[in-house]
């Protein structure tokens, strides 16, 4: 039986930009936790807030400052996704990119697999 690695999350430049500058106005310790649950108008959701705790099993992202915890639960889910951030008309917002997902809203933050 061989272990299988963690699925790889990746963060853009703008996502890891935009995560620094939120974290360094936060105390020492947090990172962006980002979610999966069920509900949304396709079936799971995103969730994305700040956390200071951590578990064993989170899956840690670091890139220029930026930290992203994502739990076991979630991950299967989101696994080989890219985190990017987006700023257009419509407004800033954190968005997904996942490979996963067979479907998703119009806003991003929910999707169906």
């Amino acid at each position: 039986m061989t272990d299988a690695s963690p699925p790889n999350v990746t963060l853009s430049d703008r996502a890891a930009r935009r995560i620094a500058s939120i974290l360094s106005r936060e105390p020492d310790g947090t990172a962006l936790r980002i979610s999966v649950s069920g509900g949304g108008c396709s079936g799971f959701q995103y969730g994305f807030d700040l956390d200071r705790s951590r578990s064993d099993d989170d899956l840690i992202v670091e890139r220029g400052g930026a930290v992203v915890l994502i739990d076991s639960m979630s991950l299967p889910f989101v696994g080989g996704s890219e985190i990017d951030f987006v700023d257009d008309l419509i407004g800033q917002s954190f968005q997904v990119k996942n490979p996963n997902a067979t479907a998703s809203c119009g806003c991003g933050t929910s999707f169906s697999i």
